[in-house]
């Protein structure tokens, strides 16, 4: 069982930057893949980028690759998504997950946090 809890979620302005934070417990996390998602009103769960604890290796949605960074503290066991240049668009609730390889696709996720809310003001 993992248990995660994501923070950092606010009211930003649009050009800003945020950091999101997922701190995860539980069994061996060296074992996941840690995936971060996002959901927009009226909108499908969407991929943005995913970290693997045991390599560090990162992989993003194309979208979001330049703005977007995805790291981890081992130590903390804490999972982190930066985002900069904030956009309107970008507002959304974000989510962090655990799967047993990286990929981009929800259902394949185990474990999820409850999630935290970003919005970005124009």
């Amino acid at each position: 069982q993992v248990q995660l809890v994501e923070s950092g979620g606010g009211l930003v302005q649009a050009g800003g930057s945020l950091r999101l934070s997922c701190a995860a417990s539980g069994r061996t996390l060296s074992e996941y893949v840690m995936g971060w998602f996002r959901q927009a009103p009226g909108k499908e769960r969407e991929f943005v980028g995913s970290i693997s604890w045991s390599f560090g290796t990162t992989s993003y949605t194309d979208s979001v690759k330049d703005r977007f960074t995805i790291s981890r503290d081992n130590a903390k066991n804490t999972v982190y998504l930066q985002i900069h240049s904030l956009k309107p668009e970008d507002t959304a609730v974000y989510y962090c997950a655990a799967a047993w390889r990286a990929t981009m696709r929800p259902l394949q996720y185990i474990y999820w946090g409850q999630g935290t809310q970003v919005t970005v003001s124009s």
